[in-house]
């Protein structure tokens, strides 16, 4: 289906917990925040309906995310539900990883495909700092495990911030040297508890192409991400630049939270409610969430994101 704007939305980012083991500090405050009540969080059935539904309306991709979706119980389940949907050519998840190792072979055998894994260290104390309480040790079990059971092009995905982990930003991109995975690099944005940080953390993917080896070549896109090879390295570095060069001309996505409201746009206040609803009704509300999707965001260095959300509620 195409949006006003003539884009193809072909990607739903489902949230289905709101849920996470971890406390990142640019994604929830300090102390948490209020959590969803069992009875407010779609159940799997109402998931994989949404999901028949966005199908029908020509999403061919599904992205699981939470909070952390490892953290709702039966999450294997849920895969293989979405997995079996009709349309659906691809099923995808963004996890810490620190809950990976003990069923990563059984959410490949149940049809997920692909991984996208939040790493935005590899010091093990400053990985308890920046998560406030979750292990490295336990998030590369996980990649470890993932490798193993088959998943193929794991993408690691690191937040850029300036005076946290920008020192260590060529020893991330290196874990591309020998293994065959996409790191990376995303620009902090201002949402949730970054809205109000200093401007000095907010660095331009730029700063990562300097802190690469010399003869790093583009290599075309993946979806958002801008990808940079160094010759012999296994893998490539990527850059997501929603702050430097908004990308949004070819958003082909829409989000669907945990509570069962759509967003069209990540840093939109909009959002539609999908409670309840079945069928036609389903469909209509779907349709015009995707006619509400804006033609950009308006998030630069002077304006923050418009979302009322965290991104524990919305999904990475």
């Amino acid at each position: 289906m195409l949006d006003r704007e003539g884009r193809s939305i072909e990607y739903l980012r489902l949230s289905i917990t709101d849920r996470c083991n971890c406390r990142c500090v640019y994604c929830m405050p300090e102390g948490g925040v209020p959590m969803l009540a069992h009875d407010q969080i779609l159940s799997f059935e109402e998931l994989a309906r949404i999901v028949r539904a966005c199908a029908e309306l020509g999403v061919r991709k599904v992205r699981l995310t939470g909070g952390e979706p490892l953290a709702r119980r039966g999450v294997v389940d849920l895969v293989r539900m979405v997995a079996e949907v009709p349309g659906v050519e691809d099923v995808a998840m963004t996890t810490n990883a620190c809950q990976l190792a003990p069923i990563a072979a059984d959410l490949r055998a149940a049809g997920l495909g692909r991984l996208n894994v939040s790493l935005d260290t590899l010091r093990p104390e400053r990985y308890a700092k920046i998560t406030r309480c979750g292990r490295l040790a336990d998030a590369l079990a996980g990649i470890a495990a993932a490798r193993e059971a088959g998943f193929a092009r794991t993408k690691i995905n690191a937040v850029l911030m300036g005076g946290v982990n920008d020192d260590e930003v060529a020893d991330l991109a290196a874990l591309a040297k020998d293994e065959p995975v996409d790191v990376r690099f995303i620009e902090l944005m201002p949402i949730g508890p970054a809205a109000g940080w200093p401007r000095g953390r907010f660095l331009p993917a730029d700063y990562v192409l300097g802190r690469l080896p010399a003869g790093a070549e583009p290599r075309g896109r993946d979806g958002v991400a801008e990808l940079w090879h160094v010759p012999g390295w296994a893998g490539n570095v990527g850059l997501i630049r929603p702050m430097s060069h908004k990308f949004c001309d070819g958003c082909s996505r829409i989000r669907v939270m945990a509570d069962g409201r759509c967003k069209p746009c990540l840093h939109s206040s909009a959002e539609v409610d999908l409670c309840g609803l079945e069928g036609e009704a389903l469909l209509a509300a779907l349709r015009g969430a995707i006619a509400a999707k804006p033609k950009y965001h308006h998030m630069d260095e002077s304006h923050a994101s418009e979302s009322a959300r965290d991104m524990n509620e919305i999904g990475g």
